[in-house]
């Protein structure tokens, strides 16, 4: 009988973190579609008609037909919402606990949904991007929190893969989708973005299924609540060490009545730096300026709209594909291996697409069809790394390295930064294909270099750590981070 139970406590539980990350599922379909809407014709038709009639010069400047600022805004308008949402979220997820948000997120993306299916201008179609936003605010907030906090430490890095792992999934669907409807003629459109409601309605629906996390429960004050949600998201019912555990950091965080003055702290830094910096690296690595622009980039090296769809399919595939590695490797080789490898794998593959490029792409004219799939395969080597380093990494180290009293807000600060470089990069990377050319290629791999190094001396291996002991076991060890971190007893000061 106890088998039995631990075994159906098993399936909740792993149901639980699959519905849970249906908010990466959000997420990534509306990375995927914003591309292959902005490349299909009845669209630009309909709401950007001066870009429609550059793109069918036949001279048009291969790398500036797409450059209108009204256009990049559909993309990144969404982002600039997330961003200022994303502080609200914050607030959400610690007076009504992770659950609660993450139905608000997915509630707000199906009103979106609705709305830019049926646009009948710009202006409401920014106006349901404006939502899209809040509701990514939302839900990249609450999500990562909540599989963090009821994932087991073992497994904790994996669970909270899961999130980038939908957001892959997401993007694949996507440009399937983009794929398929782009020949219904004239509201393919439509429905692409109509469909965004449906991972949304799946997560909706399992915001009610899924158990919300102990630590919100205990920290909001209900502590049989609190108990009862460990024992059944660990399948046993002696949870006195962990219960415990989360106890004491509550009741240490109830002592914080301002998080945000606190992440202020010297003792602080380590975590607000750490998470601020790869935020900005996880967007300076390019991957958004490709999988925003992937249908747009594969036509501009010469494939036909299908065809440039199409390839943006085989690297949402392998994207998934990709982060599926991290899922099963990060708590076994580490956060800090995985990251450091694809530094170097990335480098290169955007050195060499950048050199094709420069050397082969004249402003009219296209690549030949051997080195048009060279870029295509070297995009997809890219797309491979990043999918199992910087991509999920960006989500989990932040999601695990604040103490309790904390966490939210110094979260919320790494979704806000990585919305605000995410609309940086959404809202200027057609105009800077325009200005810098293929050259832009070789700015993202400069960064890449930076983040290599940066990851080398700076960002601690947090795998195997329980998520309440980082200060101890991670931050006061670090060579350099630990000069931040007053020992017990000590007081902090804030910083100027």
């Amino acid at each position: 009988m106890a088998e039995q139970q631990s075994f159906i406590s098993k399936i909740y539980v792993v149901a639980s973190w699959c519905f849970a990350a249906c908010g990466g599922l959000m997420f990534g379909y509306d990375i995927g579609i914003s591309g292959g809407v902005t490349s299909m014709d009845d669209f630009l038709e309909k709401f950007f008609p001066r870009v429609y009639r550059r793109k069918l010069v036949a001279i048009e400047d291969n790398y500036c037909k797409y450059d209108d600022q009204y256009l990049q805004l559909f993309t990144s308008s969404l982002y600039l919402a997330a961003l200022f949402a994303s502080f609200g979220a914050s607030k959400a997820c610690t007076i009504l606990g992770r659950r609660l948000t993450i139905r608000v997120a997915s509630s707000l993306f199906i009103i979106a949904a609705v709305i830019s299916g049926i646009a009948p201008n710009l202006g409401v179609l920014i106006f349901g991007r404006i939502l899209f936003g809040i509701g990514v605010g939302f839900g990249n907030e609450s999500v990562p929190l909540f599989l963090s906090e009821v994932a087991p430490v073992k497994y904790r890095g994996g669970v909270n893969i899961l999130f980038q792992l939908l957001v892959t999934v997401g993007i694949l669907i996507a440009n399937i989708i983009n794929y398929v409807v782009s020949s219904v003629h004239p509201y393919g459109w439509r429905i692409a973005l109509g469909l965004a409601g449906a991972p949304a309605l799946v997560l909706f629906i399992g915001s009610f299924i899924i158990v919300e996390t102990p630590t919100s429960l205990i920290e909001r004050e209900r502590e049989a609540d609190g108990r009862k949600a460990l024992q059944k998201i660990r399948g046993v019912s002696d949870v006195e060490e962990e219960f415990k555990q989360i106890k004491d950091a509550c009741e240490a965080a109830k002592q914080i009545k301002h998080p945000y003055k606190e992440l202020m702290k010297t003792s602080s830094i380590p975590m607000v730096v750490i998470s601020i910096i790869i935020q900005i690296f996880q967007q300076f690595t390019g991957i958004n300026a490709v999988m925003f622009y992937a249908p747009i980039l594969f036509q501009t090296v010469g494939f036909r709209n299908n065809a440039s769809l199409l390839s943006s399919v085989i690297t949402g595939l392998i994207n998934v594909l990709s982060t599926l590695v991290s899922v099963v490797f990060v708590d076994k080789v580490g956060r800090r291996k995985l990251l450091l490898q694809a530094s170097v794998q990335m480098f290169i593959s955007m050195v060499v697409v950048g050199v094709i490029l420069i050397l082969y792409l004249k402003p009219t004219g296209s690549l030949n069809k051997g080195l048009a799939m060279g870029v295509v395969v070297f995009v997809c080597l890219f797309v491979m790394s990043f999918a199992w380093s910087w991509g999920p990494m960006g989500w989990l180290i932040p999601s695990e390295i604040f103490p309790v009293e904390t966490r939210t807000a110094g979260f919320a600060m790494a979704v806000s930064t990585n919305m605000l470089f995410t609309f940086v990069i959404a809202q200027g990377f057609l105009s800077m294909l325009c200005v810098m050319k293929a050259y832009c290629f070789i700015f993202f791999a400069g960064w890449i270099v930076v983040m290599g190094l940066f990851t080398l001396f700076f960002i601690p291996e947090t795998k195997g750590i329980p998520i309440d002991a980082m200060m101890d076991r991670v931050w006061r060890k670090h060579l350099f981070w630990s000069k931040f971190i007053p020992m017990d007893g000590d007081k902090t000061v804030e910083m100027l």
